[in-house]
């Protein structure tokens, strides 16, 4: 259920007027209040559904919104972040898949492209997974395979073992160039605008993250994502060695590997290169979906036939 809407319907091509523009929303899905941001585009394609980093709240994800041209993309904060109450039980992975699932229906989108930051990415490759009729392209942006990734060093794991660096901003500005690599190493200015961005992260709602990952891994099904997908690594990225997106990209079937001479907020301190990349992939009518195997499509009916955790089955 809608609860806070504008007059603007998201599943309509936006008018001149609204192209461009960022609408929020606060949207109930089976019980749950979602703060949700909607950046409006020219309705030509897919919207574009972004899963946002762990301890994120939308607002960190706005410059990579503004810096779109035209495509309509869709951000909501995870629960127990942000403008998202925390909500009453721990979560898996297929949970908030098909929370957003339910989400992007109820805004009227039977098809999505999904893009997904750092923590973020599993939850990306975990919708792919587990609604692959409903996920045209997939985008894993410094992100890895979960639990079974090549880790950072465990002087950068112990910094991010809280959520303080979204608390204390002065505590964020000491760390972040040890942790995000890139651009914070030598531009300081770019560090105080983006902990000026944050706000709203909640100890529990971050201890849920954790957990949510915790023995989950995309490892197993990698191979049969069908979709088109780019995997974009930052070379300098402390929290996320870019041989994840390596191995990544070599098991999915259909992926693109690009490495992006930054570290691991390239999407912040390289919007307009991002955006303009990720757009370029969406647009590119000779990338379809990889061919399906038999192993794959046994795997897909079998998926169909039982619910996953959390009742995240595929619907019609």
């Amino acid at each position: 259920m809608i609860e806070d809407t504008t007059s603007a319907d998201p599943a309509k091509p936006a008018t001149v007027a609204q192209r461009g523009t960022i609408e929020t929303r606060q949207v109930t899905i089976d019980g749950q209040l979602l703060q949700v941001a909607i950046r409006h585009g020219d309705g030509s394609g897919p919207p574009l559904l972004l899963f946002n980093g762990i301890g994120a709240n939308w607002e960190l994800a706005r410059p990579f919104l503004e810096a779109l041209t035209d495509t309509t993309a869709i951000i909501f904060d995870v629960p127990g972040v942000g403008g998202s109450p925390k909500p009453a039980w721990p979560y898996r992975p297929s949970t908030l898949a098909r929370l957003a699932a339910e989400l992007v229906a109820e805004l009227g989108y039977g098809e999505v492209d999904v893009a997904g930051v750092s923590w973020g990415g599993g939850i990306a490759q975990q919708f792919a997974h587990q609604f692959p009729k409903r996920c045209r392209r997939l985008v894993l942006a410094a992100t890895a395979p979960g639990f079974t990734m090549v880790p950072a060093s465990p002087s950068v794991l112990w910094k991010m073992a809280t959520p303080r660096r979204y608390t204390d901003k002065g505590y964020m500005k000491s760390i972040a160039a040890d942790i995000y690599g890139g651009a914070f190493r030598d531009d300081p200015s770019l560090i105080g605008r983006h902990a000026a961005a944050m706000h709203g992260a909640r100890s529990m709602g971050y201890f849920y993250q954790l957990l949510a990952m915790t023995g989950w891994t995309s490892l197993p099904w990698l191979w049969s994502l069908p979709q088109p997908t780019l995997v974009l690594m930052g070379r300098d990225d402390p929290l996320v060695p870019p041989v994840n997106g390596q191995i990544m990209a070599s098991l999915i079937p259909n992926a693109t590997l690009h490495l992006i001479d930054d570290g691991h907020l390239f999407m912040v301190t390289r919007p307009a290169e991002t955006a303009g990349l990720i757009e370029a992939f969406l647009a590119d009518e000779s990338r379809e979906a990889a061919p399906a195997s038999l192993l794959s499509r046994t795997t897909s009916y079998l998926r169909d036939l039982v619910p996953t955790s959390g009742g995240g089955h595929q619907k019609p």
